[in-house]
């Protein structure tokens, strides 16, 4: 009985063993193997209207914001964008967070982004934009070509001339 459990525990062990692929795994995220901008939904200031993909201008470069109203880094963002925003007139500009809606419109009035038609703010219910970008440092900004494909993304502090030039390729 001992040999015949020996003998099966050796099977199994070897049959795993050799189960196993040496098929390279793709690691990389998904938006960066699928270079387009991705299908989202988000909750527009002031209103809470719904904004999509659909709804972005067509052939103009997107910026995409992913933010936390409680950031300091992404409130000094905000103050140099919103400072710097004739760099931008010709880009669309999306910020996004996934905190609570009325976080995100204190920062929205706090910054007055009703008065910069280049930015859409919304608010992201679904919490998408975290997991889909690995966001993991804040502000976390993407950047995408007038054809909708990326070209680089920027995270924490980040210097805008980096993203007006990448926007600009």
């Amino acid at each position: 009985m001992k040999k015949l459990l020996f003998i099966l525990s050796c099977f199994f062990i070897s049959y795993t063993g050799f189960s196993q692929t040496n098929a390279a795994t793709d690691n990389r995220p998904e938006f960066v193997k699928d270079p387009t901008i991705p299908n989202f939904t988000i909750y527009k200031a002031p209103d809470s209207t719904i904004y999509t993909n659909h709804d972005l201008k067509k052939n103009k470069p997107t910026l995409l914001m992913i933010f936390s109203p409680e950031c300091g880094h992404c409130q000094n963002e905000t103050s140099e964008l919103t400072k710097y925003i004739d760099h931008f007139k010709n880009v669309q500009i999306v910020m996004v967070t996934w905190l609570p809606y009325t976080e995100m419109m204190a920062f929205y009035h706090n910054f007055k982004i009703a008065q910069y038609p280049e930015i859409t703010m919304g608010w992201d219910k679904k919490d998408f934009f975290l997991p889909y970008y690995h966001v993991q440092m804040y502000p976390d900004l993407v950047a995408y070509d007038r054809h909708g494909k990326y070209v680089n993304s920027f995270s924490g502090v980040i210097k805008l001339e980096d993203v007006v030039k990448a926007l600009n390729q």
